[in-house]
């Protein structure tokens, strides 16, 4: 969890915004995760500390909810796609207890879109990863708060969204990008990965059930962008990303020892020149971003970040 000053209701602005700590007293696992608790009193109490109760009361009624069709997600499309991600970034396989269950069942009940939580998920191990913490992520538990955090944020951004957009593109002059441009760039590569999925259909193998999924996620995403009041650029990108790490790691998965090692030999000769000046670290990043690529384009898989608009 978040180790930042600030006292029991304090405010961390560790991603961009704004982070309500958990109760320190609000534990019920070894590893002192959160306890999972509804969006309602224990997150109320902490957010009536900078929001409004008529804020907060709206959104506890999920007056700004999702649209429609982000309500009617394959049941276990949703449960099956946290637990992949969630085993994915842990790095080894982990069984997930009856308290993960019950929490992800709540997340659906209260219509958390799948794609917030993903990205939640997502940012949650980040975090760990950068501290370089010792001990393992052994529950769901511990990107309860992140979730909680990105669906309050994702809320605010619902506010209005039914109604008419102005004429000035209001919320949009915030967004790097104009919302068309965005919009047609995740239905461009919405289409490219499901035709991908469609051509490797015959295969069965990890990369064809990612680019079905990812395509899945990408429709989703395009709906809740295109109909958002407040279009956040940045979260989305969050959420390209981590769909992006989901298909590198199905490239993997499909590429033979022999294509990678051939691979990884060829670059390592084209950047002999510059080796003496470059880092280590540095260095070993750059060939494997670089096998990344190669394979990308082997397989025809595009690049789902704003930054290749």
């Amino acid at each position: 969890m978040r180790q930042k000053s600030g006292g029991r209701h304090g405010v961390s602005t560790e991603s961009g915004s704004d982070r309500v700590k958990a109760d320190s007293n609000n534990r019920d696992c070894q590893d002192c995760y959160p306890v999972a608790t509804a969006l309602g009193t224990d997150l109320i109490l902490k957010l009536g500390h900078y929001w409004s109760f008529e804020v907060i009361e709206s959104i506890a009624s999920y007056k700004y909810a999702a649209p429609p069709e982000l309500k009617d997600l394959n049941y276990f499309s949703y449960f099956s796609e946290i637990e992949d991600t969630f085993v994915r970034r842990r790095g080894k396989h982990l069984m997930l207890s009856p308290i993960d269950w019950a929490l992800i069942e709540s997340w659906k009940e209260r219509g958390v879109p799948l794609h917030v939580t993903l990205r939640a998920i997502e940012h949650a191990f980040d975090s760990h990863e950068a501290k370089k913490r010792k001990r393992s992520v052994k529950s769901l538990l511990y990107c309860q708060e992140e979730v909680e955090a990105q669906y309050a944020e994702w809320l605010e951004t619902r506010v209005g969204s039914h109604e008419e957009t102005p004429a000035d593109g209001g919320e949009d002059a915030k967004s790097p990008f104009p919302r068309e441009v965005v919009i047609g760039h995740l239905a461009r590569s919405r289409e490219a990965l499901a035709q991908l999925a469609e051509g490797r259909n015959q295969t069965g193998d990890e990369l064809s059930e990612a680019l079905m999924r990812a395509a899945t996620l990408l429709t989703e995403i395009e709906s809740d962008y295109a109909t958002a009041a407040q279009p956040d650029a940045r979260r989305l990108e969050d959420s390209l990303t981590g769909i992006e790490r989901m298909l590198s790691d199905a490239l993997y998965s499909v590429a033979s020892t022999e294509q990678l090692e051939q691979t990884r030999k060829e670059i390592t000769q084209q950047l002999r020149p510059y080796r003496v000046h470059m880092d280590a670290a540095v260095y070993e990043q750059t060939i494997a971003n670089l096998v990344l690529k190669h394979l990308r384009e082997q397989y025809g898989v595009p690049r789902l970040s704003l930054f290749y608009l």
